[in-house]
């Protein structure tokens, strides 16, 4: 049996960091809209804290204490619960529609979004069974499996849309197949089976709700197209991030968050981090994700049992994926995409999933 020691200090300290910098940054950039439209400045920060920074406190502690073997035991019961959670949103009465899609549920006036708790559980899941089948002698076997088990759940994010949050799950999915010894060929067959089916889902964008994905795709290869429309957020984007220069405008004194930039307390609060603390601060974050990186992987490296290996890489690339993904979009450099930059974004349900990633990530580090 592996000798237990105390967590990881110095991935301890980043996500504390990380934490406190979206608390701070949430508190600087929701106040007038928060104040707009529920008159006081503090009620998004203060949502944040009790539906979102709280629970993840305690549901991340209970991932932080519970013993790895028993998390491995009980992954397939954990995911299979989270995707009736997920199949909850398209029960009328229960699911909660935002526009064109179905991402929520509500019990008893309080709603979350089942989504975000699937990167998690999903994550553990294909870390036991990649532990057990990659294990075996036939590795070859484990192709079908995956392409079925990633398949299955595309098909309820696909149904809602969450096509960014499918996005994050394939992308580190894929990781941990690569990194847990499958062979390399079977790899490049899943990158390039993906295009295509990115390709085909884009053909069917242009005959279904999912056409949004075709105009981000546009903006993305001409972002002067139609600026006061479809490209507007990315370009408003650009404005907030440009005028914050070097050392930014000051916390708390962005113009791009009175009502110019849509979502600013959501996917689009890097733009707002950017503009308040300038290029600076902006690099300071994205050295904090890399840092998150960096430590996680040396966890991953140190681990011996091939469930926590394959856990804490699973975790690493859900995070800085998603990070990349939303800080990229910011810039130009992505499609938008619509995904929260974790930590910082507002939105509890993401928080807490988070926060048990986190824990998820400490008890492995506590083990090494």
């Amino acid at each position: 049996m592996e000798k237990k020691h105390r967590p990881d200090p110095i991935l301890f300290g980043i996500c504390i960091l990380l934490v406190a910098v979206g608390i701070l940054v949430l508190a600087s950039v929701s106040a007038s809209f928060s104040l707009q439209r529920f008159g006081t400045t503090f009620y998004f920060l203060i949502h944040q804290i009790t539906h979102g920074l709280l629970p993840g406190l305690l549901f991340g502690s209970i991932a932080f204490f519970i013993p790895l073997a028993l998390v491995k035991r009980f992954s397939l019961p954990l995911l299979i619960g989270v995707i009736i959670l997920v199949g909850l949103v398209f029960i009328p009465g229960i699911g909660v529609k935002s526009g064109e899609a179905l991402r929520w549920v509500s019990f008893f006036g309080f709603s979350f979004q089942p989504s975000e708790l699937l990167k998690p559980a999903f994550i553990v899941y294909l870390a036991a069974w990649l532990a057990s089948r990659v294990s075996q002698k036939n590795k070859n076997a484990t192709l079908l499996p995956f392409v079925g088990i990633l398949g299955a759940i595309s098909l309820f994010l696909i149904a809602q849309p969450a096509v960014s949050t499918l996005g994050i799950i394939g992308i580190t999915g894929l990781a941990m197949y690569f990194f847990a010894g499958t062979p390399v060929w079977h790899t490049a067959l899943l990158l390039f089976g993906g295009l295509g089916g990115l390709f085909v889902l884009m053909k069917l964008a242009a005959y279904s709700k999912l056409s949004y994905v075709l105009n981000r795709v546009a903006v993305f290869l001409d972002p002067s197209l139609d600026p006061l429309g479809k490209g507007y957020q990315i370009q408003q984007a650009l404005i907030g991030i440009g005028s914050g220069g070097i050392t930014g405008v000051g916390l708390g004194l962005s113009f791009q968050k009175f009502g110019s930039l849509p979502e600013p307390i959501g996917d689009s609060i890097f733009a707002i981090f950017a503009e308040e603390i300038g290029l600076l601060g902006a690099v300071f974050l994205i050295l904090l994700f890399l840092a998150f990186a960096w430590r996680s992987f040396v966890i991953a490296q140190r681990a011996q049992d091939p469930f926590a290996k394959n856990a804490a890489i699973g975790v690493a690339c859900w995070i800085c994926v998603q990070a990349f993904i939303n800080m990229g979009a910011m810039i130009g450099l992505l499609p938008l995409t619509g995904v929260p930059l974790p930590f910082i974004s507002y939105g509890a349900s993401a928080l807490i999933a988070e926060l048990i990633g986190i824990g998820i990530l400490l008890n492995i580090s506590k083990q090494t």
